[in-house]
């Protein structure tokens, strides 16, 4: 059975049979092509990642949907995590890494543009919780703050829609000015997803946001994924293959610095084209 254990999850609940089974693949029906309706907000290819000498991406090409989510799964050291950094430039705080290739934004070099602009368009949320040593409120509105999206009564209404928004406010309504260190590990989490959407991205990057939570914070990261999938375009790292069927629309399998296969999520899990997908998703290796 190729689905990991969260078959039933909502992305892949009514896949019947296994893809393995000879009875069920000599019928499986051919990959669904991209939705029409679906355009394009990232657009990547052939890219190729280095650090000095050493190449860790090779001719990577894929097409982010907007306003849709795209979970990056395979092994550790596979490439995806170096993938996700290069769609808002992190890479560039590391000396001697450089990217090739062409990634764009809308119809926007990702490459010629600001890094400031950028980084507004293409927000981040890291593995492990970082809030700034300040106030709940400020950590929230230190982004529009530099940015100078708001200001005075503006400015609150601003922090209270992000902290809504990241489904935290009635939680911290009260304690605004704590510490943000206050907060528990999932708070934490989704405080740090508040801050990133209180500059209104159009993309948000999670590196792997719920590993280092607990299966009741997990839940409610997940559940929030759905919410914030309806303002901006979504791109996960996960090694946790149930989560990437649960929540993504769409899927690439990265294995050694290359993407093996990118598909809508339910074939990926069901109907793979390449073994090598297969043999990862169904736990023969990784």
């Amino acid at each position: 059975m190729i689905l990991p254990a969260a078959a039933e999850a909502k992305k892949v609940a009514d896949v019947p049979n296994s893809p393995t089974d000879p009875e069920v693949a000599k019928e499986a029906p051919a990959p669904e092509p991209a939705r029409a309706d679906a355009s394009i907000k990232i657009r990547a290819r052939d890219v190729n990642f280095y650090y000095g000498r050493k190449q860790v991406l090779e001719g990577v090409s894929l097409d982010v949907r907007e306003r849709k989510i795209t979970a990056l799964i395979g092994p550790s050291g596979c490439g995806k995590t170096t993938f996700l950094r290069i769609l808002n430039r992190m890479y560039e705080t590391v000396k001697h890494a450089r990217a090739e290739g062409e990634v764009a934004l809308d119809q926007d070099d990702i490459f010629s543009l600001g890094l400031p602009q950028l980084r507004k368009r293409v927000g981040m949320v890291f593995q492990k919780p970082n809030p700034f040593p300040k106030s709940i409120f400020e950590n929230v509105a230190y982004g529009p703050r530099v940015h100078g999206l708001a200001n005075g009564a503006k400015l609150a209404e601003l922090v209270e829609e992000s902290l809504r928004g990241a489904a935290l406010w009635e939680e911290v309504k009260d304690s605004l000015q704590k510490s943000a260190f206050s907060l528990s590990g999932g708070q934490q989490q989704r405080l740090s997803i508040a801050r990133a959407l209180a500059i209104d991205p159009e993309v948000l990057l999670l590196d792997e946001p719920c590993s280092a939570l607990d299966p009741i914070s997990t839940a409610k990261i997940e559940e929030l994924l759905f919410t914030i999938e309806n303002r901006c375009t979504l791109v996960i790292v996960t090694h946790n293959m149930a989560q990437a069927a649960r929540v993504a629309d769409y899927t690439g399998f990265f294995l050694m610095g290359k993407l093996i296969e990118f598909n809508d999520t339910k074939t990926i899990f069901t109907n793979p084209a390449k073994k090598e997908t297969e043999d990862y998703i169904t736990g023969r290796f990784g």
